[in-house]
């Protein structure tokens, strides 16, 4: 195959994964006044896509949710005082509330918080990552930026695009360990991984529990009465295994309701519920 047919057949691949499916069901409205008053540097952003692409991923990893990125806040913004006047070109009052993503048309880039905000999110947090670590994990994804997406990943979920229910269900985690392998070439779960994985922060690692061994005096948590540690085996996930969905179920990362949970205006009293006839 030459390299201009190749191309060309990845552009196609490309645009016929990235189309909108022209349906997509919005479960609650998002406040981008509360998203921006709650997320913090670190975080980790999901979204459920309205992409072909996005019913595939959903679909092998039997979730809701597609795609994540990173919120970076003002980091680009704080870093580099030259490129202050076009981040705010480019991003208006997004330009000090970023994200970094890997994304098929572009590979990574950086983004304005309000991009998602009419699609379905969620705000996962790392629970106690240290200042240094945190810093650690900015500057991997921030570092990224400009590197190419890893179309050859895309390219093989294809092969799933039709026969993908006939996927059986103990293989279709591992339907997603595909692409080319190059460093430079990412997909956006991986981008993640990456980072987190420098600084050796699970995200749903293979843990295998250990006898509690005696407990030397000064390392007890007086105040619940548990070990400081928990005691286990813990083995990372090949990275090229994270989805989206692991952060959502991962016990290290907290769900962070920033709609109206957070800001303390939920009081299921004051609902007013429209009986089903009246919807009608």
């Amino acid at each position: 195959m030459t390299s201009r047919l190749r191309r060309h057949l990845v552009r196609l691949a490309t645009g016929l994964l990235t189309k909108p499916l022209g349906r997509y069901q919005r479960r609650t409205p998002n406040d981008l006044a509360s998203l921006r008053r709650h997320i913090k540097k670190g975080d980790v952003i999901l979204v459920e896509g309205d992409q072909r692409v996005s019913e595939v991923i959903k679909y092998l990893t039997q979730s809701s949710w597609s795609h994540s990125a990173l919120y970076v806040g003002d980091e680009l913004w704080r870093r580099n005082p030259a490129a202050r006047s076009a981040l705010r070109a480019q991003f208006g009052d997004d330009a000090q509330h970023l994200i970094v993503e890997a994304i098929v048309e572009e590979g990574v880039v950086a983004s304005g918080l309000a991009k998602y905000i009419d699609f379905n999110m969620r705000v996962c947090r790392p629970y106690n990552l240290r200042r240094e670590d945190l810093h650690t994990v900015l500057d991997e994804v921030i570092g990224q930026i400009g590197c190419r997406y890893d179309v050859r990943n895309l390219v093989d979920l294809m092969r799933y695009f039709l026969p993908v229910s006939l996927v059986p269900r103990a293989l279709r985690r591992n339907a997603l360990e595909f692409g080319s392998g190059i460093p430079t070439q990412v997909i956006c779960s991986t981008l993640l991984a990456r980072a987190f994985d420098r600084v050796r922060y699970p995200i749903l690692p293979q843990v295998t529990p250990i006898d509690e061994p005696e407990q030397p005096r000064g390392l007890i948590d007086w105040v619940r009465g548990r070990p400081l540690q928990p005691y286990g085996l813990f083995q990372m996930a090949p990275i090229t295994l994270t989805t989206p969905r692991d952060f959502d179920i991962s016990p290290y990362f907290e769900v962070i309701k920033f709609n109206i949970i957070a800001d303390m205006q939920f009081d299921y009293r004051r609902i007013r519920w429209v009986e089903e006839s009246q919807a009608s």
